[in-house]
């Protein structure tokens, strides 16, 4: 029996798919293209509400891969204890590495250069300058040092920062230099300028940035947050904001979206964006690569890659 493979990007459109499995294009529509049961890869939909890429999930009861095109894999979590044993989930490594570190330095210049009081003069018709802190000669710190984090790291070099300094959940060595685990950060908050997080949302680091986090930060330092909004603890974030010691760029929030009447949208000293750090013209062809990779792997037997947990062994 031919295996189907349930892609969120019309077949036809990927160049380059193995031959073997049949492919069926969903998106999340109201219908299903196929009995569920018979759905052995299932490429989750992309920048869906969670209710829809969990709807099938209960009904997969043949899967064996189910393929994220996100970074993360906590939305997809809630659904995982419907899925049988054994089933290998994959995230999008590789995919978002040029997106997000681009919007995390377009915050991090806007945030720092005054961009959003530009703006605001430019609506209306005023010319006001001014002296604004510069990204050289910073200290930048980047919680969460995986793929994503080096990428950032890359774009940070040409401008002459003072020093990049890396957290993970454990230590390790990389070319670039030491990165340290997640113990060290109460060390490392007083020194950074700009703290960059880009880490997973797990029970381990919802709220990461809480008040004590926030409160360690140095006087003047600016909060990036490219990962997940509940990283930070918003009504602390809040505290610091209105206090003015502390400035914030945020491409996520708690809660998402941030309703109209949020206190977020009028604290000073913030940069809000819409969660589009990965939503771009670089998403697409590296998502079709990454399927490409992954479904002759999957058809070949081979082993795929950026397999996060397998149901059954490593998920809860």
């Amino acid at each position: 029996m031919t295996a189907d493979v349930w892609l969120p990007i019309p077949p036809e459109q990927i160049e380059g798919l193995p031959e073997g499995p049949n492919y069926l294009f969903w998106n999340g529509g109201d219908d299903f293209p196929a009995d569920p049961a018979g759905c052995a890869y299932y490429v989750v939909p992309y920048m869906k509400p969670a209710e829809v890429l969990l709807r099938p999930l209960p009904e997969l009861s043949s899967v064996e891969v189910v393929q994220t095109l996100s970074a993360g894999i906590d939305t997809l979590e809630p659904g995982l204890k419907h899925l049988p044993a054994g089933v290998r989930v994959c995230n999008a490594r590789g995919v978002h590495e040029a997106s997000t570190a681009e919007l995390a330095l377009t915050l991090i210049l806007a945030s720092l250069r005054g961009v959003p009081d530009f703006v605001r003069a430019m609506d209306r018709g005023e010319w006001r300058g001014g002296f604004r802190p510069a990204l050289a000669d910073r200290n930048v710190l980047i919680v969460g040092y995986g793929s994503i984090g080096s990428a950032i790291e890359d774009r940070l070099t040409p401008f002459e920062v003072a020093r990049v300094a890396r957290v993970a959940r454990s230590a390790r060595t990389t070319e670039r230099g030491p990165v340290h685990p997640l113990t060290e950060l109460p060390a490392l908050l007083p020194e950074a300028d700009v703290v960059v997080l880009i880490t997973p949302l797990t029970e381990s680091t919802r709220h990461l940035a809480g008040a004590d986090f926030l409160a360690r930060m140095k006087d003047g330092a600016l909060l990036v947050n490219v990962s997940r909004g509940p990283v930070v603890d918003t009504k602390a974030l809040l505290a610091e904001l209105e206090s003015g010691r502390i400035t914030a760029a945020l491409d996520v929030t708690d809660p998402e979206p941030l309703p109209a009447e949020h206190p977020l949208w009028r604290a000073p000293g913030l940069l809000i964006s819409p969660h589009v750090g990965g939503p771009t013209s670089a998403f697409l062809p590296r998502a079709k690569r990454l399927l490409v990779d992954q479904l002759t792997r999957f058809v070949n037997r081979e082993p795929l890659r950026n397999v996060i947990l397998t149901t059954g062994a490593n998920s809860a």
